[in-house]
């Protein structure tokens, strides 16, 4: 700050705060020499700041005294930052000479800020680079280090941006809305349809691989099952390799074994379109409200002796086939080495079939 001078006895210094200090109020300690005209008289002052009410820190000279102010430190003790102005006071009114944000531990003097460990302070002001800059602005400092600039931008260490050169420094993709390959290190190249990738054909059918060729349009029948047909019986082609188990296939080939049985067993939804062997020890019982109207299941007699079917649970009518009579509740009696059939007609009504009595 330059020389300030009070020439008049109601000219002062004085400093206040922007609001009142956390815990502690900055100090201050100011030098002067008041000039006669016949002589130099050296003074000081020293005291503490009162929140924001002004405080005179250089109190104006007396008589014809011109004072010259030699130094104003102010420190900041408190335990946070604090904002001070310092005002030229001309009888009343103020002019402002500084505002000044001093940091916990700062001091501030007419030679400029200190911190906390003694060293200056210096706070540097925005740089407008349309006009403050010459140049090119240095890669070390931030800049590019170029006058001007055109196309891909390419780093060089410490040394200018240059332009990137397509084919050596990125891949070029060529011209067109194909889809793209790489192409051995050079500039992306074009796919071929059929020979870079398989092409789909055109239309809006299913697609099936085709030997390592293009995409083909599948066959309906033939390469998958018509929708519009029931499984099994595709309106054309034909149906291979499908099984009812993951064993037995589909059709009616061949009748699927539910096992021996060599006590009494209980017949189930499982069993339909099966046979059961029953070997020695094993009988069978039929339920009812357990089978829809069209089931069937076969019995197998492995055994020398005859085996017994009985009937429970609601199966209240069972007839051996071309008789009247109802064997519900007698049961009935599969011959040695024989075979029976039963056919459920409704829920509570099965025919037997085959070597029974």
């Amino acid at each position: 700050m330059k020389t300030l001078v009070l020439d008049g006895t109601t000219i002062s210094i004085k400093i206040a705060m922007s609001t009142s200090a956390a815990t502690t109020n900055p100090t201050f300690v100011t030098t002067y020499a008041d000039n006669s005209g016949s002589g130099i008289t050296e003074g000081a002052t020293s005291g503490a700041l009162n929140g924001s009410t002004d405080v005179t820190v250089v109190p104006a000279p007396t008589g014809t005294n011109r004072r010259v102010i030699k130094d104003i430190t102010i420190h900041n003790g408190d335990t946070a930052a604090v904002t001070i102005f310092i005002k030229y006071d001309n009888n009343g009114t103020h002019r402002t000479l500084a505002k000044v944000t001093l940091a916990v531990g700062d001091t501030w003097t007419t030679d400029g800020a200190f911190d906390l460990n003694g060293q200056l302070k210096t706070v540097a002001g925005s740089v407008n680079l349309a006009t403050q800059v010459f140049g090119s602005l240095a890669v070390n400092n931030g800049g590019s280090g170029a006058s001007s600039l055109t196309g891909v931008l390419k780093g060089n260490g410490t040394s200018a941006f240059s332009a990137a050169i397509a084919g050596t420094d990125f891949l070029a993709p060529p011209s067109g809305t194909a889809l793209l390959k790489a192409n051995g290190g050079a500039a992306l190249a074009n796919a071929v349809a059929g020979t870079d990738y398989l092409a789909p054909p055109s239309g809006s059918s299913i697609l099936k691989a085709n030997n390592g060729g293009a995409l083909a349009n599948a066959i309906a029948g033939v390469d998958f099952l018509d929708v519009d047909g029931a499984l099994g019986t595709p309106s054309s082609g034909t149906l291979t390799n499908c099984t009812v188990d993951g064993t037995n296939s589909i059709g009616y080939r061949r009748i699927p074994p539910v096992g021996t049985k060599t006590s009494q067993y209980t017949l189930g939804l499982n069993d339909v379109g099966e046979y059961v062997r029953v070997s020695t020890g094993g009988s069978i019982v039929v339920p009812g409200a357990t089978f829809a109207d069209g089931s069937a299941i076969s019995i197998f007699n492995i055994t020398t002796s005859t085996i017994a079917i009985s009937f429970s649970g609601g199966m209240s009518n069972a007839y051996i086939a071309g008789t009247n009579v109802n064997k519900a509740s007698g049961g009935m009696t599969l011959a040695t080495r024989g075979i029976a059939t039963i056919l459920f007609i409704d829920t509570d009504l099965c025919v037997v079939t085959g070597n029974v009595t």
